[in-house]
């Protein structure tokens, strides 16, 4: 008999089996698809030798994951490759916003009202990153804060919305960037502990970066998959999983799925009924015959880049996903140029690029001149370097992959308590109603990115119990 069986390799499965395994625990993975990943995969979309990310791209979360760096990954083909700038928004006038790895850098592109604002916010936490970020993505029944006064503080900052952080500054540069950071994991401005989501993201960039991973985002979910097989572990692809005696014998079972498909499998009725699934996302995967064409210099430099008006654009695109139940006329988009830093993403002088803007849960509209026309607006004569793209609205998304419910990224809603209390109001959010079944996916905390730390906060959860039978 297995000690456990792992369902599902995303990074959030791959890391809780590794975490097990490295503990001298048997332990298999089955995995639906044909390859390891989840939603860090590398395939090419579109054209020959353009190879594209089909989720995530810019690992803010990745680099600084204490889970992670804690993994000799490195050895297994990962490198990170940083941008000259971690993050870029443009204005219409042909000014921007960065987000840069220097605080200085960063505070100056707002402009002198606001740039000691900003130093006074971030510079603080800054020299404890490497703890708080630890603390922050644990639980305290997982691990107790090593510095519960930093996390404190963090917290009266961050656990108000958003836009209480925004009142601090005076013009719209800090306050449009800052929203921007905040709709990456697609919460409404004003919701709780928005805040902490947009100073979450900003010290990251200052303190590790936002990089890509050489070769796409496959290669950190081929490094966990190596490592794991190194530890004993084994692989079992193209293996999809309807019910519990589908899989072989295990002392636990540990689920990297949605709450939904879980209930399906273990047959836990309508134990997660209550679990909010949010907005979808409308992506589009592009192969250029050169680089984006901003107006803006800083966002030719930069790894991601935000498009946005003004804060006020940014919310009302927010709102018209997650409350209005349409898409919006000028969606704010995330954006990734993955080849500005790494050629082996696309033949010599092409490009890779993807953009997403936010749509209604489920939504099965097309969004591709919306999403052109706002890349119009920051870089006239995008359109003319459209060599082919890809297209995937809520469906496709959900069909490419389970855990995307109504082609929501996140895996469930990022509002309300379900910022912080994911799947349900727990102390034990990684276990499930059968003591032998676990979930480590992003509806687990800390929540959405690719971080690993739910598969790793769910493995501590798993050994305790085999070390108890």
């Amino acid at each position: 008999m297995l000690d456990a069986v792992v369902v599902g390799a995303g990074p959030n499965g791959l890391t809780a089996a590794v975490e097990l395994a490295r503990r001298g625990f048997s332990v298999a993975v089955f995995e639906a698809r044909d390859t390891v990943g989840g939603g860090a995969r590398t395939e090419e979309l579109t054209l020959p030798g353009f190879r594209h990310d089909p989720c995530s791209a810019a690992h803010p979360l990745g680099v600084s994951s204490p889970a992670f760096r804690a993994m000799p990954l490195d050895r297994y083909g990962l490198t990170w490759l940083h941008p000259e700038l971690p993050m870029a928004h443009p204005f219409p006038d042909g000014s921007a916003a960065v987000l840069s790895r220097s605080v200085g850098e960063t505070a100056a592109s707002f402009g002198p009202r606001d740039a000691g604002t900003y130093r006074r916010l971030v510079e603080p936490f800054l020299p404890g990153w490497d703890t708080l970020v630890r603390d922050f993505m644990s639980l305290p029944l997982t691990a107790l804060p090593r510095d519960p006064v930093a996390l404190a503080r963090f917290g009266l900052a961050g656990l108000p919305p958003s836009t209480w952080l925004m009142r601090r500054f005076r013009d719209e540069k800090a306050k449009t960037l800052l929203a921007g950071l905040v709709a990456h994991v697609m919460a409404p401005l004003g919701g709780f502990a928005t805040g902490a989501v947009g100073l979450v993201f900003a010290l990251a960039a200052h303190a590790r970066g936002w990089p890509v991973a050489r070769g796409g985002s496959q290669s950190l979910s081929d490094a966990l998959a190596a490592y794991l097989t190194d530890l004993g572990g084994t692989l079992h692809t193209g293996y999809e999983v309807k019910r519990l005696d589908d899989l072989p014998p295990a002392r636990a079972y540990v689920f990297d799925t949605s709450p939904t498909a879980l209930a399906r499998i273990a047959g836990f009725g309508r134990a997660y009924d209550r679990y909010r699934y949010g907005p979808g996302v409308f992506k589009i995967d592009y192969a250029l015959d050169g680089p984006v064409p901003w107006t803006a210099e800083e966002a030719r430099r930069a790894g991601t880049v935000q498009i946005g008006a003004d804060h006020t654009e940014i919310g009302a695109a927010l709102r018209a996903a997650s409350h209005e139940g349409r898409a919006p006329d000028r969606p704010f988009l995330i954006t990734v140029q993955p080849s500005v830093v790494d050629p082996t993403r696309a033949p010599a002088g092409r490009h890779v690029f993807w953009a997403y803007g936010h749509v209604p849960h489920g939504w099965t509209g097309d969004l591709t001149d919306a999403v052109e026309r706002q890349l119009e607006r920051f870089a006239p004569g995008f359109r003319d370097r459209v060599l082919a793209r890809a297209t995937a609205g809520p469906p496709e998304l959900a069909a490419r992959n389970a855990n995307y419910v109504g082609g929501d990224i996140a895996t469930g809603a990022v509002r309300g308590l379900q910022v912080l209390l994911r799947p349900k109001p727990s102390l034990f959010p990684y276990g499930t109603p059968h003591p032998a079944v676990f979930l480590c996916s992003s509806a687990t905390p800390p929540g959405p990115g690719v971080h690993g730390m739910s598969g790793h906060n769910a493995a501590k959860a798993v050994w305790r119990r085999l070390r108890q039978t």
